[in-house]
């Protein structure tokens, strides 16, 4: 399948995690794109890290206005009654418990719950962004990523190789092949994408895999 079509993929799977009448913050990368597929009967606000709470989807070309960002740099659209403010108030309202979903794309997960998605040592980075704050401070963690990375390796390991995040923060992981809960036992499989099996995914997961006895098949 296309690369960006296995973005989409994901992006829109990723959207069910939202609940109507949410605060939901969404990382750089694949969970911008979420945002293209939030249900329109769902009361929704998306908070972005730089001061924006009211986030709309991506603008049409017509639509761009260079000053209106999110956090990742990209052009956004805002929702009617968006707020504007200082990143220190922004940072105050994911530190201060007031996120209920954060949507962050991922690097490594390991089968406790660690994340790594800031940096890879060696490679520059523009810095480290909010993903620290907002593993600890959202209510809820959902990591949506590629199952394996570009060499084929499994990315949901026993243990995190890469700095991490934070410990024992993620709730659920999305990828372009199964949805994975991060439980007190370990991790549990609760649902297989369409063109997989449950084979596929233990294969592919270097991290042991409980499977869900009602796990789901096909269902994206």
């Amino acid at each position: 399948m296309d690369k960006e079509l296995i973005r989409e993929k994901i992006a829109k799977r990723a959207e069910q995690e939202i609940e109507s009448i949410s605060y939901v913050n969404l990382g750089i990368g694949i969970p911008t794109m979420v945002a293209n597929y939030i249900q329109p009967d769902k009361e929704v606000v998306l908070q972005s890290e730089n001061g924006l709470l009211g986030i709309g989807r991506f603008p049409l070309k017509e639509e761009v206005d260079p000053d209106l960002i999110n956090a990742g740099k990209e052009t956004v659209t805002a929702t009617i009654g968006a707020s504007y403010f200082s990143s220190a108030e922004s940072f105050a309202m994911i530190r201060g418990g007031h996120i209920d979903l954060a949507i962050l794309g991922g690097m490594e997960v390991s089968e406790a719950g660690d994340l790594a998605n800031w940096m890879i040592p060696g490679k520059m980075i523009k810095g480290m962004g909010g993903a620290m704050d907002l593993v600890q401070g959202a209510k809820k963690v959902v990591v949506i990523m590629d199952h394996v990375n570009k060499n084929g390796d499994p990315k949901i390991l026993k243990s995190c190789t890469l700095p991490l995040t934070g410990k024992k923060v993620v709730n659920r992981i999305i990828t372009d092949r199964a949805v994975i809960d991060v439980s007190e036992n370990g991790l549990v499989l609760v649902e297989v994408a369409k063109g997989f099996t449950i084979d596929d995914i233990v294969s592919a997961t270097e991290a042991k895999l409980h499977v869900d006895e009602n796990v789901k098949m096909g269902t994206y």
